[in-house]
């Protein structure tokens, strides 16, 4: 490509004067999150508490996938607390001079998706409305 003399002047005229590339724009701090909790869903430390806040703060009982996801692992931390007792300092000196006794019927261990029948009877409505929800849950797929 050739430029004629006053065609090159000019273009290294326009060389010099270009302006240099603006700075990138720092992206904006994302969004402080709340000091302190919303809603009672969020403070719940009890399973059985959290899952009725649930049912009560869904009408038609959906639920997103982080709070079911919290209601697991508090129920999962329940199990683990519940399977390894920690003896009180009376129960352990007592305990420690006794054996368990074979006559001693074992701990009856719930399998997931068996209720309780204690609970069931405390809360049937929401035994209930829960296992609807899952029947509709099943007729979709």
């Amino acid at each position: 490509m050739s430029f004629d003399a006053r065609s090159l002047e000019r273009l290294q005229q326009l060389g010099r004067t270009l302006p240099k590339p603006l700075p990138k724009p720092e992206a904006p701090p994302p969004p402080a999150r709340a000091d302190r909790p919303r809603h009672k869903v969020e403070t719940e430390t009890d399973p059985e508490a959290l899952f009725r806040e649930l049912m009560q703060a869904s009408p038609d009982g959906t639920v997103p996938p982080h709070l079911l996801d919290r209601l697991r692992a508090l129920e999962a931390e329940r199990r683990q607390s519940a399977s390894i007792p920690e003896p009180s300092p009376a129960q352990g000196d007592a305990a420690a001079g006794m054996a368990v006794s074979p006559s001693a019927p074992p701990a009856r261990r719930q399998g997931l998706g068996r209720a309780n029948p204690h609970l069931a009877k405390e809360h049937g409505d929401l035994y209930t409305a829960f296992q609807q929800l899952l029947l509709e849950d099943d007729e979709e797929l």
